[in-house]
C-alpha cells in the first residue's frame, strides 16, 4: 500500500477498475481512502471505494484484510452519518461470512464491532450485529453463550419495539431452542415471531424462513401434513427470490411425502416443473428413500443412507426423521419374516433380512420389551421362540361391569329408603 493517496475522484475508481491486477486495484483503493478531504463529493466517492474494496478483497479470500479494513474505517465513520456507517459495516460483514471457513474470524470480528459500538453508543447497529453474532454462535454450537446473548437482546429490542428486529430475533430463539432439543420454547419464540410479523411488512425472505421453522416444528410433532404445506410456502417464496434454500424446502417437502407412507408422489413432485430446476444430489438423495421405502427394502434403505451420506446423514433434520423411518421399516420386515414361524433361530432371520445378527438379536429384544409381539430369545440355543397371542378372556370386564351396576342399584335403593324414613 503505497504512503500517497490519490484524489477522491470518479477518475480514481475508474483507475481501479481498469488495474491489470486485483492487487493493483486494492492498492489504488486503499490510496483513495487515505485522502484526508472531508468534502461530501470526496466521502461519496470514498463509499464507493469502500464497496468496490470490500468486494475485491472478498474474491480475493483476504478475510484478515477486511478484518483490519473496519478498523481502519473507524476515523471515517465519525464523518458521514450513522446510517451510511451501519450499511457499510454490516456489508463488511457480509462479505467475511461468504469467505469459507472464516466462522471463528466471524464472531471475533462481530465482538469488536460490538464493543466499538457500544463505546460509539450506536445502539441500532450494536443490535444488529448482536444478532449476527448470535446466528454465528448457534452455527458453531456454543449454544449457552448464544441464548444469554439473545435473552438481553430480546428484552432491549421489545422495550424499543423494533418489530423487523424482533421477528428476527424471536426466530432465531426458536432454532437455537429447537438445536437445544426444546421444542415448548422453540414453538413459543416463533409464535412470537410470527405475532411481531403479522403487525409490519416483511420480506419475503423472511416470511419464507419463519414458514421453513415452521414445517421443521410440525415435523417435529410428526404433523407432517401440516409440515408440508409450511415447507410448499417456503419453497414457492424461495423460488421467486432464486434463493439456494428452495432447494432444502422441496427437500423436505419429500420428507413429509415418505413420512406419510406417499412415497409414490415423490416422483411427480421432481419431475414437475418447479422440481426440474432443482435436480441434484439433494433430490436424488430424496428419490432413493422414497424408492426403497415404497418397495419396503431396507437392503435399498441403507444403500441410499451409503451413497448420499452428506445430504441425508449429515443434514440433522432429515437424519432424525429417517432414523425413526428406518426403524419402522425394521419392524415391519421381521414381523413379516417371523409370522410363519413359533421358533425360528435368529441366523436365519438375519440371512433374510440382510443384517448382522447382532443387529437383528438387539432389535428382536426391543421389540419383545415393547409388546410389539409376544414370544423370546433362548439365546443358548440361538432362537427366537414365538407365542400366539394370548386370547383375552370376557368374563373379567363382564363382571367388572356387573359389580359397577349392583353398585349404582345399591346407591338408588338408599336414596329412596332414607326419603322413607325422613
Amino acid at each position: 500500500m503505497s504512503s500517497s493517496y490519490l484524489p477522491a475522484t470518479t477518475d480514481s475508481i475508474s483507475q481501479a477498475l481498469e488495474a491489470k491486477t486485483p492487487a493493483e486495484a486494492i492498492s489504488i483503493l486503499y490510496r483513495v481512502l487515505e485522502n484526508p478531504s472531508s468534502a461530501p463529493d470526496s466521502l461519496r466517492i470514498k463509499e464507493q471505494a469502500i464497496t468496490n474494496l470490500s468486494d475485491l478483497l472478498r474474491q480475493e479470500n483476504q478475510a484478515e484484510e477486511l478484518k483490519s479494513l473496519l478498523t481502519q474505517l473507524r476515523p471515517f465513520f465519525a464523518v458521514i452519518p450513522k446510517a451510511k456507517t451501519a450499511k457499510i459495516v454490516r456489508g463488511i460483514i457480509d462479505d467475511v461470512a461468504k469467505i469459507p471457513g472464516t466462522s471463528d474470524l466471524q464472531i471475533s470480528l462481530c465482538k469488536e464491532v460490538v464493543q466499538w459500538t457500544r463505546a460509539e453508543k450506536r445502539t441500532f447497529l450494536r443490535q444488529r450485529v448482536e444478532a449476527k453474532l448470535a446466528a454465528l454462535l448457534m452455527e458453531n454450537k456454543e449454544y449457552p453463550e448464544a441464548l444469554n446473548l439473545l435473552s438481553g437482546l430480546i428484552k432491549e429490542v421489545r422495550r424499543l419495539d423494533d418489530k423487523l428486529l424482533l421477528v428476527d430475533i424471536d426466530l432465531l430463539e426458536s432454532k437455537l431452542h429447537f438445536s437445544l432439543r426444546n421444542l415448548p420454547k422453540a414453538k413459543a419464540s416463533l409464535t412470537a415471531a410470527r405475532t411481531a410479523a403479522n403487525a409490519i411488512y416483511v420480506p419475503p425472505a423472511q416470511q419464507g424462513n419463519i414458514d421453513l421453522q415452521s414445517g421443521i416444528l410440525h415435523a417435529e410433532e410428526k404433523d407432517y401434513k401440516t409440515a408440508y404445506s409450511y415447507f410448499f410456502e417456503a419453497f414457492e417464496a424461495f423460488n421467486a427470490l432464486e434463493d439456494p434454500r428452495a432447494v432444502f424446502s422441496l427437500k423436505y417437502m419429500l420428507l413429509c411425502k415418505i413420512m406419510v407412507s406417499q412415497a409414490d408422489d415423490v416422483a411427480g413432485i421432481i419431475s414437475s416443473k418447479a422440481g426440474l430446476q432443482y435436480v441434484g444430489p439433494e433430490l436424488d438423495a430424496m428419490k432413493a428413500v422414497a424408492d426403497a421405502h415404497a418397495k419396503r427394502s431396507l437392503k435399498l434403505f441403507e444403500i441410499a443412507l451409503r451413497d448420499f451420506k452428506p445430504q441425508l446423514e449429515e443434514d440433522p433434520i432429515v437424519h432424525r426423521h429417517l432414523s425413526s423411518l428406518y426403524d419402522t421399516l425394521l419392524e415391519q420386515n421381521l414381523c413379516r419374516l417371523i409370522e410363519p414361524f413359533s421358533k425360528v433361530e435368529i441366523d436365519h432371520i438375519a440371512e433374510l433380512i440382510e443384517l448382522p445378527v447382532d443387529h437383528v438379536e438387539k432389535k428382536l429384544s426391543q421389540m419383545i420389551l415393547d409388546k410389539k409381539f409376544a414370544g423370546t430369545l433362548d439365546q443358548g440355543a440361538g432362537c427366537l421362540v414365538i407365542f400366539d397371542d394370548p386370547k383375552t378372556d370376557d368374563i373379567y370386564p363382564a363382571t367388572l361391569e356387573t359389580i359397577s351396576n349392583i353398585g349404582k342399584v345399591v346407591d338408588s335403593l338408599y336414596v329412596r329408603s332414607a326419603k322413607i324414613m325422613a
